[in-house]
């Protein structure tokens, strides 16, 4: 009894610290919508309010109007075609060398893979010199069109996606591929007939977690708006700040553009959640 009563306590404050938690994480999130919805007059008087007291839909009508001055469904655009290029391409890759690391056997697969691993503990912000002169002398500067190549091409190499389909692959059985190995498979049917449609959960995971770094990435957009310097080519979150700098921080159709650019991935994350919960759980990621 004593054993069971004690376990209960912890399930307890487990669950209010997660309340609490989430509580806190929320409340900007309902401040933004809150406010999105406030006049000027009540953002200006109202500020902390979370409900507004007469709703109005003005500071979205009036961002949707003012195309030319935040050209708001360009940088929709873009943002998703930068993320869901970026998100193919990258699944693809991470798919070829989640096979590579994980399921074929050669020498120093497992020394090459922990200096891949190594790479993550070196800050991004590291990079950008290096990344910027190779976009440089590539000429995807040259052109605005050209830019979104040099927004979705950098990211490629990023090793936790890796890392996750990895893990998932190592976890196939291995009498499963070499059965197929003795049916007369290659690596590559190997890979496209089993690995693939058995590793579906993990991909949609780390797809995720690309398409979501992808949309909300901002430094490295706004180091190539401040090349290309045309709003109508640049992502969502430069936009955003765009507008703040432009605007002197017109609060109501800021947060009203923030709301829109949350929405796509709450949409992506609705439709895959459950495969998310089972790659997580299945990956080993705490």
């Amino acid at each position: 009894m004593g054993l069971k009563a004690s376990q209960k306590r912890r399930k307890i404050i487990a669950f209010w610290l997660l309340l609490i938690l989430a509580v806190i994480w929320l409340l900007p999130l309902f401040w933004a919508l809150g406010t999105s919805f406030k006049s000027v007059d009540e953002i200006t008087n109202n500020v902390l309010a979370l409900i507004p007291r007469r709703p109005t839909l003005d500071n979205y009508i009036k961002l949707f109007n003012d195309y030319e001055v935040y050209p708001i469904f360009a940088w929709l655009r873009n943002s998703f075609l930068v993320a869901t290029i970026h998100t193919l391409l990258y699944l693809i890759l991470i798919s070829f060398a989640g096979y590579a690391f994980g399921v074929a056997k050669w020498r120093g697969r497992d020394f090459i893979f922990s200096m891949l691993l190594a790479t993550m503990m070196i800050p991004n912000v590291v990079n950008l010199i290096p990344l910027f002169t190779i976009v440089v002398d590539f000429g995807w500067l040259d052109d605005n069109i050209l830019s979104f190549l040099a927004l979705i091409m950098p990211g490629l190499g990023g090793v936790f996606g890796l890392f996750i389909v990895r893990q998932f692959f190592m976890g196939i059985p291995e009498e499963l591929i070499e059965n197929a190995k003795v049916e007369g498979l290659g690596h590559f049917r190997i890979y496209w007939y089993i690995i693939v449609p058995l590793g579906k959960s993990a991909l949609l995971v780390a797809g995720l977690f690309a398409f979501m770094g992808s949309w909300n990435d901002y430094l490295w957009p706004s180091i190539i708006a401040s090349v290309v310097q045309d709003a109508n080519f640049y992502t969502l979150q430069t936009g955003l700040a765009t507008m703040q700098s432009n605007t002197g921080y017109e609060y109501g159709q800021t947060m009203a553009a923030a709301i829109i650019s949350i929405i796509p991935v709450l949409i992506v994350y609705m439709f895959v959640q459950d495969k998310i919960i089972e790659g997580v759980s299945r990956t080993g990621i705490k």
